[in-house]
């Protein structure tokens, strides 16, 4: 009859744990001056798990992304790591899902648990709408103050980069040939070579050219185009035909900052000119079915041990910097941090200048890349892509 006993009796422990104030939330030791009001969460992984499987174990999160499987390694290590929950990472455009989470909103019939979007101002509004739940994941600390809201309604997961992305079988392992600066792309050897992603249809993407329009002028924009690059939806497909073999180089799509050595695909910086980032912001809606197991999400991205697995820029500062690479704070005149969420906030300058860009690359044709996901998905789809 003990034997019986003690696994109900910590189970109860862990839930008293996680619905009573902790000991060590009033250590003085523990307040962030960053964002004052509710302390860190305190409880180990463990805890948060345990009272995520008491919940019923399931997640749904929205993510902003443009092919169904950009999410599924995330998936795959999150239920490796907390075997009996479920998470249904759903990915669609986040210009897409951030009006399906106002409509689910609007209309009483909110499904997810977590909103992780490119749309960064998007969090802004919800935040002032009252539609988010003030949480301080463990390893809030750690994070950088510019990647965290100052009243911890949502955080950055890990930063996001775009920049070039080369075929080394079709360019050689000479770097020097490599297109990596903005003017490299206007050289006519690459004249129908180059694939990139419709700057109309991904704001990053977007800002991306509007830096480099910035330094070189729209003169640069009308070479460009005259180059006879191939656009096309998505940042995934651009990322696709450089490491097939389809194209050699673009500009528009994001990598691993390491080498892989089996593949003959390299993300590089410029040395000189502009690139774009940003961090992925999530947040927790106050109305979610499954906080514990929301909690355990965004703590467990946070933590060390999955920033390390991240391929590119963290946002912890106590993890290291990518061998070869800088701080992202340290490139100046190159990116800033902070700077797209700016760019995303002033939503008419933003369609001035991308009404000005589609006098030069025309209208949007294609599919959309993640499909019809309908007013409330649950599910997450199989890639289109092999």
């Amino acid at each position: 009859m003990r034997v019986l006993l003690i696994p109900v009796l910590i189970t109860i422990t862990n839930q008293m744990r996680l619905t009573s104030p902790s000991p060590l939330a009033s250590n003085s030791s523990n307040i962030d001056y960053y964002t004052v009001g509710i302390p860190e969460d305190t409880h180990t992984l463990e805890e948060l798990y345990q009272a995520a499987l008491l919940e019923g174990g399931n997640l749904i999160i929205y993510a902003g992304g443009d092919s169904p499987s950009q999410q599924t390694a995330t998936k795959t290590a999150f239920e490796a790591k907390f075997p009996g929950l479920s998470a249904q990472i759903i990915v669609d455009l986040s210009k897409i899902h951030d009006a399906r989470v106002d409509n689910q909103i609007a209309t009483g019939t909110l499904i997810l648990d977590i909103v992780q979007l490119q749309t960064t101002h998007d969090f802004d509004r919800w935040k002032a709408d009252g539609v988010l739940l003030q949480y301080k994941p463990v390893g809030w600390s750690q994070v950088f103050p510019e990647f965290r809201d100052t009243d911890a309604y949502f955080v950055g997961l890990y930063v996001r980069v775009f920049s070039n992305n080369i075929n080394r079988d079709l360019l050689g392992d000479d770097e020097s040939g490599w297109p990596t600066e903005a003017n490299d792309y206007l050289n006519p050897e690459l004249k129908g070579k180059i694939v990139s992603t419709y700057p109309n249809d991904d704001d990053a993407i977007l800002f991306m050219y509007k830096l480099i329009i910035d330094k070189y002028g729209w003169d640069w924009l009308a070479k460009f185009v005259a180059n006879e690059p191939v656009f096309v939806r998505s940042t995934q497909n651009p990322f696709n035909f450089v490491l097939n073999g389809t194209y050699p180089a673009t500009f528009t799509t994001g990598g691993p900052l390491k080498p892989q050595v089996t593949r003959p695909m390299q993300f590089i910086l410029p040395k000189e000119d502009p690139f774009v980032c940003w961090a992925q912001r999530a947040a927790i809606l106050k109305e979610a079915a499954h906080p514990a197991a929301a909690k355990l999400y965004l703590s467990w991205w946070l933590s060390i041990e999955r920033q390390n697995q991240y391929v590119q820029w963290n946002v912890r500062k106590d993890v290291p910097i990518p061998e070869g690479y800088r701080s992202i704070f340290d490139y100046p005149g190159q990116t800033d941090p902070t700077a797209f969420q700016k760019f995303m906030a002033d939503r008419n300058a933003l369609e001035v200048f991308k009404g000005q860009f589609q006098l030069y690359v025309g209208e949007v044709k294609g599919d959309i890349p993640t499909g019809d996901l309908g007013l409330h998905p649950t599910e997450m789809l199989p890639s289109a892509f092999p």
